[in-house]
Order: C-alpha cells, then sequence, then structure tokens
C-alpha cells in the first residue's frame, strides 16, 4: 500500500515533474511473472524514477548503511526502504552480499520485479562500468525469470553529483528517459560472458560502451 501511495500522491508527482519522464519499450515489460531490471546508474534518483515509470513495482538492492543512518534522514531512509520492501545489501563483498542475492531469488520465485545495477553502484564519472556476476547467478537459479535491460538517460542532470566535497545538490528539472530493451538470455556459458552481455546490451541503450573494469571501490 505504502508503496503506491508514496508513487501516485505523496512522492511520485514531484518526482515526476522535475523528471518529466519518457518511456521506450514499456510493451516489453511483462504483466506477470518473475522479472530482472537489470539498469545502469548515474543518479542517486535513479530508483525513484524506476518506481514511477514500470508497471509494476519493483524492489532494489538497498546498501545497508540506508538501514543504519541516524538522525531525521536516517529515520526517514530506513522508512522507506521498508516500506517499499527494499532488500538491504552489505557491500563488503565476496560472501557479505549472499543473504541479499539469496533474497532476490525468493523475490523472484514469488513472481516478483528485482531491479538491479550490475554495476554495483553509482557511477562515479558518467561511464558504464564491468556488471558484477550476482544478476546473472540469481537469474539461473529462477529458469522463468525474464531480464531486461533498462537505460536510464537524463538522471544525473536533474540530480547531479556533488563535486569537491561541497555537499548534497538539490534536484534540478530536466528530461529523463528510460529505455527497456528486449529481454536478454542469461541462461547459457559462463556467468562472466553472460553478465558481459547483459552489460553490452544495456550500453547499446545508453550509447555506451561498457569498460573491463569495475567502479572503483573507494568511489562507493
Amino acid at each position: 500500500m505504502w508503496f503506491w501511495l508514496l508513487r501516485w500522491v505523496l512522492l511520485g508527482p514531484v518526482v515526476r515533474w522535475f523528471t518529466r519522464p519518457r518511456v521506450v519499450g514499456l510493451d516489453r515489460f511483462p504483466s506477470a511473472g518473475p522479472v530482472v531490471v537489470a539498469a545502469n546508474h548515474r543518479a542517486e534518483i535513479d530508483s525513484l524514477v524506476l518506481s514511477l515509470v514500470l508497471p509494476r513495482q519493483p524492489r532494489f538492492l538497498a546498501k545497508a548503511e540506508y538501514y543504519a543512518g541516524a538522525g531525521l534522514r536516517g529515520r526517514t531512509e530506513r522508512w522507506l526502504c521498508s516500506v517499499t520492501g527494499q532488500i538491504p545489501v552489505d557491500r563488503a563483498g565476496g560472501s557479505a552480499a549472499s543473504a541479499s542475492l539469496a533474497a532476490a531469488e525468493t523475490l523472484l520465485r514469488s513472481g516478483g520485479v528485482w531491479a538491479i545495477y550490475p554495476e554495483g553502484t553509482r557511477s562515479p564519472d558518467g561511464r558504464l562500468h564491468r556488471g558484477h556476476t550476482g544478476v546473472v547467478r540469481v537469474a539461473r537459479a529462477v529458469p522463468d525469470a525474464v531480464v531486461l535491460p533498462v537505460g536510464l538517460l537524463g538522471t544525473e542532470v536533474v540530480d547531479p553529483p556533488s563535486r569537491g566535497g561541497g555537499g548534497r545538490r538539490w534536484w534540478r528539472r530536466g528530461r529523463v528517459t528510460v529505455v527497456i530493451g528486449a529481454p536478454v538470455d542469461v541462461r547459457n556459458g559462463e556467468v562472466r560472458a553472460a553478465t558481459d552481455a547483459l552489460m553490452r546490451a544495456i550500453g547499446e541503450l545508453t550509447d555506451q560502451r561498457p569498460l573491463d573494469r569495475y567502479v572503483p571501490r573507494r568511489a562507493a
């Protein structure tokens, strides 16, 4: 209930006014069944935009810090993540994220929509970095899951990153385009190769060539 109230009444209208979203390929989104939404990640507002324009409720991997913040902002982030069903993830790497990936698999098995940024975090330079293999591993565990590459264009203009330690910037009004690509079959071959193919599909939607390196951990 809270998700739809936030989308249509409390927060969605504000996001829509700032982003003026245009969606391409919405007819490719299944009306039912498990779906993996794999998108590029240029701005913090990306998840709000996807939650606004996708026809079904997506659930994201949310960094564990959102559940442990202090003060008004920390309590607000924790409440939003909880009432919208986001999946906390420990970004320490290795086996730390295994419980979160298991939760994502459970979500898909129940027919839900899992949204994931395969780069692992927001791109610090606007380029498309190498994808982590967790998205493919989870998708392969749920054979009927549909994997959709999604390209987000213009969110970094609406929600520009702060520079030089100057603190958080306010949103600016702009035009955001969300492009939903054709499903990608990630079931065959090596997991690394399938992940790279998925990243290339995302890059085709954003006119980017994926880099052969991960986002530096220090930038996360």
